[in-house]
Order: C-alpha cells, then sequence, then structure tokens
C-alpha cells in the first residue's frame, strides 16, 4: 500500500506540476501578447515576474545561496568571442532590416544608453534568468524531458516569452539566446555566467540599435 500511496502522491504532484508549468510558461506569455494592450505589458511583466521569483523561493530544496555556485566557471577569451560575434551579429541583421536604426542611440544618444547598459542587466537580465533557468529546470525537473531536448523546450519557451513583441526577429534571437544562457547554466553550473552572457547580448542589441524590435511602443499586432 505505501509503494501504491508514494505512486499516487508522485503522480498527483508531477500533475500539478504540469498544470503550473503550462500556466506560467505558456497561457501566461500568450495571454498577455493576444489580449493586452501594448502599455500594460511591462506591469503585467512585472507581476509576471514576481509570481515566478515566489515560486522560486518556495521551491522544495531550493536556496538563493546556490545561485553564486561556479560563479567564475568563465573564461575573458569566452567572452571576447561572444563579444565580437553578438555584435557582428547585431551589425549584421540591423544593417539589413533597419539601417535607418543601426547604432541611433549611441551616436545620438549616449547618456541614454548608459542608462540601459546600468539597468539592463539588474532589471531584465537578472530576473529573465531566475525565471527561465532557475526556476524551470529546479521547480520543474522533475516533468522535463532529458537532455537537449530540456535545452531545446527551455529556449523555446524563452522565445515565446517574447511574442508579445510580434518580431520574428525577436523569436530567432531569443530562441538562440536561450540555448546559449541554458548551456551556461546547465553545462557550466552558472547562473552568474547565464546572467552576464543575457546582459552582455541585451546590451549589444540596445547598442546596435535593435532595440526597437523591444520597445512596446512600436508593437503591431498582425491581427
Amino acid at each position: 500500500m505505501s509503494k501504491q500511496s508514494d505512486w499516487a502522491d508522485n503522480t498527483t504532484h508531477n500533475l500539478r506540476l504540469r498544470l503550473e508549468f503550462g500556466l506560467f510558461f505558456i497561457a501566461a506569455p500568450v495571454l498577455i501578447a493576444v489580449f493586452f494592450p501594448p502599455n500594460w505589458m511591462f506591469p503585467s511583466l512585472f507581476t509576471f515576474t514576481a509570481i515566478g521569483i515566489v515560486l522560486l523561493h518556495f521551491t522544495p530544496g531550493f536556496a538563493w545561496s546556490e545561485l553564486r555556485y561556479n560563479w567564475r566557471n568563465w573564461s575573458w577569451r569566452e567572452l571576447a568571442i561572444f563579444f565580437v560575434a553578438m555584435t557582428a551579429f547585431c551589425t549584421l541583421v540591423v544593417m539589413t532590416t533597419r539601417p535607418d536604426a543601426a547604432f541611433r542611440i549611441l551616436l545620438y544618444r549616449p547618456e541614454f544608453l548608459a542608462v540601459i547598459w546600468i539597468g539592463y542587466p539588474l532589471l531584465s537580465a537578472l530576473p529573465q534568468e531566475l525565471l527561465f533557468r532557475s526556476l524551470f529546470f529546479r521547480r520543474y525537473h522533475a516533468i522535463l524531458p532529458n537532455g537537449r531536448a530540456s535545452y531545446l523546450l527551455n529556449a523555446s519557451l524563452f522565445s515565446l516569452a517574447h511574442l508579445m513583441y510580434w518580431s520574428w526577429i525577436v523569436a530567432v534571437m531569443t530562441f538562440g539566446g536561450g540555448l546559449l544562457f541554458t548551456w551556461a547554466y546547465r553545462k557550466r553550473g552558472s547562473f552568474f555566467y547565464a546572467v552576464l552572457l543575457h546582459a552582455i547580448a541585451g546590451n549589444i542589441i540596445f547598442a546596435a540599435g535593435l532595440g526597437i524590435y523591444f520597445y512596446s511602443g512600436n508593437v503591431q499586432r498582425p491581427f
């Protein structure tokens, strides 16, 4: 009877996790993208983030101190390669799709770009990594697929979370970013490295002029 009881408890627990997972990582981003007006997006995201942080805090076995594990498991050489590659990629994308916006903030509003560079790592990259790396893999590990499939699922849902911008460029970039940040978090075991790469990527995106695709005021729904 005890084994049957344990099996029933595990089944019920996993069903609850799947429901919670679906609501948080699928239903919520779709509802925000489809039904919420653009000026509601950031308050909605703030609420979404706050709920995720609360869920992470109450995840069994999780401790905030673990976020500093392997924090130095990266190299300056890797960062230099990533910086050059990301800069070249963003330059190519902006010059191909919106040459009129290329490096506009960097050239004409450097003081505003400085504010973005300071604020983005703390207000965007860090909270997103808490939700899509720590929360995703720590709280829901029991229901995730094994191996690379979990990376693909994570990157896909990270991209889905940006559906509100209704841009294929945003979708592709966030999918690729999701794979990279997940690699840093899982393979290197470093939450800090994931945040660092995310922060560098975001700051390069805004410096290059691709921030126009991540601005709620430019959102145009296809319906």
